[in-house]
C-alpha cells in the first residue's frame, strides 16, 4: 500500500512538475512573442516620428514638431522622411486643416525647389493630398507656375513629373484656378504625346478637368498641337487613354453646342481645332463605332458631331 501510495505521488509530482514546466515555457514564449507583436510607443521626439514603423496618425503636437524639424534641419535623409510622414498624414480631412492652421503648407512648398529629386517629388505628394482641401489650394496656388514649369522642364516619365502632374490634376478639380495653366496648355500637348502610358493618362486626366469649363475651351482648341495626336484616337490604343481622349473632345464638343464662344475665333493651323474637327479625325470616330469594346462604342456615340 505505502509503495503503491508513494509511486502514485511520484507520478502526481511529475504531472504536476510537467504542467508547470509547461506552463512556464508557454509564458516565457508568451512574453517572447508579445515582445515582437507588440507596437511599442515610440518615442515622441521628432525624427522618430518620421521613422516608417510608426504608423499613428499624429496628434497636433508631433506635427508641430514635425513641421518644425523640417524647417530646421538640413539633412536630406530626415527632410525626406518628414515629408512622407507629413503627406501620409495630409490623407486626412482633420489634418489637412491642421497643417495649414499650423502654417505647414509653405513650409512643405518652399521644399520643391530642393535639387534633391527624391525630396521634390515627396514635397509635391504631400501638398497633392492636402490639395483635397479647397481652403488649401488657396494657399497652394501660389505653387502652380513652378509647378508646371518643372512638369515641363524635368525628366520625361518621371516621379516628380507625375507627383506634379497629379498636383495639378487636383489644382483643376475646380474651374477656380484653371486660368493659371493657360499659358501652359500647348505643352502639356506636347507631354502628352511624347510620354508614356501613365504619364499620358495623367495628362489627359488634367486636360480633362480643364476640358469641362467652358472658359477654357478657346485656350485648348487654339493650342498647337502635333499631328500625332490624332493617333490616340486609334482602335489599338490603351482604354484608359482612348476613353479619356473621347473624354476630351465631348467636353470640348459640349462646351461648343452650349455657345461658350461669344464670337467664333479664328484658330490657326496646327492648333487642336483643326484636328478634332478634321476629316482624319471623322474617320478614327467613325471607326471607333465598331470598336469591340462596348464602353468606347458609347462614348462615340456620344458625340454627335462625328
Amino acid at each position: 500500500m505505502g509503495g503503491a501510495r508513494d509511486v502514485g505521488w511520484v507520478a502526481a509530482g511529475l504531472v504536476l512538475g510537467a504542467g508547470a514546466c509547461y506552463y512556464i515555457y508557454k509564458l516565457a514564449r508568451g512574453r517572447r512573442r508579445g515582445v515582437r507583436g507588440l507596437r511599442l510607443r515610440p518615442s515622441r521626439s521628432a525624427e522618430d516620428l518620421t521613422n516608417g514603423s510608426y504608423d499613428d496618425v499624429l496628434n497636433v503636437d508631433q506635427l508641430q514638431k514635425l513641421l518644425y524639424l523640417l524647417e530646421s534641419t538640413d539633412d536630406p535623409v530626415i527632410i525626406e522622411r518628414a515629408l512622407v510622414t507629413l503627406g501620409n498624414n495630409a490623407a486626412f480631412s482633420a489634418n489637412q486643416v491642421i497643417i495649414r492652421e499650423l502654417g505647414g503648407i509653405p513650409i512643405i512648398g518652399s521644399k520643391i525647389n530642393n535639387p534633391n529629386h527624391s525630396i521634390k517629388e515627396k514635397a509635391l505628394n504631400a501638398l497633392n493630398n492636402l490639395s483635397v482641401n479647397v481652403e488649401n489650394q488657396v494657399k497652394i496656388k501660389v505653387y502652380v507656375n513652378q509647378v508646371c514649369k518643372d512638369v515641363l522642364s524635368g525628366p520625361l516619365d518621371s516621379a516628380v513629373q507625375l507627383a506634379g502632374l497629379r498636383l495639378l490634376t487636383n489644382m483643376t478639380v475646380t474651374n477656380d484656378h484653371q486660368h493659371m495653366l493657360t499659358d501652359y496648355i500647348t505643352d502639356l500637348f506636347h507631354v502628352l504625346l511624347m510620354g508614356d502610358g501613365s504619364t499620358k493618362v495623367q495628362v489627359l486626366k488634367l486636360l480633362v478637368n480643364l476640358s469641362e469649363n467652358p472658359a477654357m475651351t478657346e485656350v485648348l482648341l487654339g493650342a498647337q498641337v502635333d499631328s500625332s495626336f490624332v493617333s490616340l484616337y486609334d482602335g489599338h490604343v490603351a482604354k484608359e487613354i482612348l476613353l479619356r481622349v473621347l473624354t476630351l473632345s465631348q467636353n470640348i464638343n459640349n462646351c461648343l453646342e452650349k455657345g461658350s464662344l461669344a464670337v467664333q475665333p479664328t484658330f490657326p493651323k496646327g492648333s487642336l481645332f483643326f484636328l478634332l474637327y478634321g476629316e482624319e479625325c471623322a474617320q478614327k470616330m467613325r471607326a471607333l463605332a465598331k470598336h469591340h469594346d462596348a464602353d468606347v462604342k458609347e462614348k462615340v456615340t456620344v458625340i454627335p458631331r462625328f
